[in-house]
């Protein structure tokens, strides 16, 4: 008996004040449903500590010169794990490319959110966001130097159709959240040309950034108006 009002005792002591028994059962359950699975939890940081190492390691050199033994060592695990995990240095490549480039897109969403009522706007400063942070951050450089052939250039340009296609998709569903009764064709084709002329631009410098922006809003902010208005 006494065990039984111990065991009580203890259920009421870790339940949060004012909630039922079966409140605290529910959120207990939201709990453990919400909860990463170990697997996945410890993959996940397993590729993001290989892609951390190999940016790392672009900071002092170029492509050309780090090895996939170079990055597992940067990491701390085997090159086997390194392979294992990503198949192959060009699958590798690619991931990560595409890592940064969410990097960038994360930027450019939060320029769109702080313009939602004034859409021209929202297109020149998450243009100049991209345009700004390509040209600052010493990485990108590092990804945009060189022949294609001895850089990360080719997945950019030559290769570049599932960079395009991913980044294209995310800016789509960053604009359809903004304004969502925009027609999704029409929020894709703007997001396609944006995306490849955001690469275009990054790739080959064409004057300050600014001015980059805003000769990109004067050339789609009429298309943007128009499809602003078919949709209201």
């Amino acid at each position: 008996m006494a065990t039984a009002e111990r065991a009580t005792t203890t259920a009421t002591a870790e339940r949060p004040s004012g909630a039922s028994p079966a409140a605290a059962g529910s959120a207990y359950g939201r709990a453990t449903a919400e909860r990463t699975p170990y697997a996945e939890a410890a993959r996940e940081l397993l590729r993001e500590t290989l892609l951390d190492a190999a940016r790392d390691e672009l900071q002092r050199r170029g492509w050309a010169q780090i090895t996939m033994g170079d990055i597992a060592a940067a990491a701390g695990v085997s090159r086997q794990t390194l392979y294992k995990e990503f198949g192959s240095r060009d699958e590798f490549a690619q991931a990560f490319v595409m890592r940064e480039v969410a990097r960038f897109l994360a930027a450019v969403e939060g320029a769109v959110g702080e313009h939602l009522d004034d859409p021209a706007t929202a297109l020149s400063a998450a243009f100049d966001v991209f345009l700004t942070a390509a040209a600052e951050d010493p990485l990108v450089r590092t990804l945009l130097t060189g022949d294609e052939a001895h850089s990360l250039l080719a997945l950019l340009t030559t290769q570049g159709e599932p960079v395009v296609a991913g980044a294209t998709e995310r800016l789509s569903a960053i604009i359809l959240a903004g304004w969502p009764a925009v027609d999704p064709a029409d929020a894709r084709l703007l997001a396609e040309c944006l995306v490849r002329l955001a690469i275009s631009y990054a790739a080959l410098p064409a004057g300050p950034t600014g001015m980059t922006a805003a000769s990109v809003t004067m050339l789609l902010g009429p298309y943007i108006e128009r499809v602003l208005a078919e949709a209201s």
